[in-house]
């Protein structure tokens, strides 16, 4: 996969005085059934999460609450998104690595997996992932965030 198939959702936003409401539906919102969904919070200032990439899982990635910033890599380019509003999303396709940083305080990351937890899914090493992909040079887009490795 590549950095193109990863992309922003725009969820449905229904205001009201007494509070908004946002929902997401499986293969509407999603394309792909939500098999697990779980939830990032108290990260420390200046923490980070991520660091890896999957072989087959797709999530949609949201910033529930507060902000924080995802920087994607495919292996030959970088992108850096900014989630501060709970009825976008960030849909990952397989195969890119993430990195979750830039967190505000009190932001909680809501993450709608594919599959459930499968260790044996996971590249931890980036030089593992980049040999895996078949890319060998990272070129960021213009404008986005080059991490050094």
């Amino acid at each position: 996969m590549q950095l193109s198939d990863c992309r922003i959702v725009n969820l449905p936003k229904i205001t009201d005085p007494r509070g908004n409401l946002t929902f997401i539906e499986e293969q509407r919102h999603v394309p792909f059934r939500i098999r697990r969904v779980y939830y990032l919070y108290d990260v420390p200032s200046g923490g980070e999460r991520g660091g890896h990439a999957h072989k087959e899982l797709e999530q949609l990635i949201i910033a529930a609450s507060g902000s924080f910033d995802v920087v994607l890599d495919d292996g030959a380019q970088c992108a850096r998104y900014r989630l501060d509003r709970p009825y976008f999303g960030l849909y990952i396709c397989p195969m890119i690595w993430r990195e979750l940083v830039n967190f505000s305080s009190g932001a909680v990351c809501l993450v709608l997996a594919s599959n459930l937890y499968d260790e044996a899914d996971y590249y931890r090493d980036y030089d593992e992932f980049v040999r895996e992909a078949g890319k060998r040079n990272r070129t960021p887009q213009t404008g986005n965030l080059k991490l050094e490795r």
